[in-house]
């Protein structure tokens, strides 16, 4: 399942994951939040809904990661690093480039929505 991440006037498709936490935060969308700065590598948002979860360890988290920290921040990763923490996998943006610029280094707004399929034609 596709989702769009908005931010300003950049758009990101993301793919989310086939679990229990995408599928409760699905049921939450369309959604426009102000995410919050943290560490210089992401943004975060405490969603008024707990979702449930199934954290690990990631160990290194990849630009684009979108993740739950316990079970109700959202959190979208702009930079490669390693972590200790635990997070729950929500899904992954697919392409990456301009993220970091668009995201920037404070709050921002940003908007999710599942994209619609496309309609084939049957050949």
């Amino acid at each position: 399942m596709n989702m769009q991440v908005k931010v300003g006037d950049k758009r990101f498709t993301a793919t989310l994951e086939d679990n229990a936490t995408a599928k409760a935060f699905k049921a939450v969308l369309p959604m426009t939040i102000q995410m919050t700065e943290l560490n210089g590598n992401e943004k975060y948002f405490r969603l008024s809904v707990n979702l449930p979860t199934n954290a690990s360890t990631p160990r290194t988290i990849q630009t684009g990661d979108l993740m739950i920290y316990g079970q109700n921040t959202l959190v979208l990763f702009y930079k490669n690093f390693t972590t200790a923490y635990s997070y729950t996998r929500l899904g992954r943006i697919n392409d990456t480039a301009g993220l970091p610029a668009a995201l920037g280094s404070g709050e921002i707004t940003v908007s999710y929505e599942l994209q619609e399929k496309q309609k084939g034609n049957g050949l």
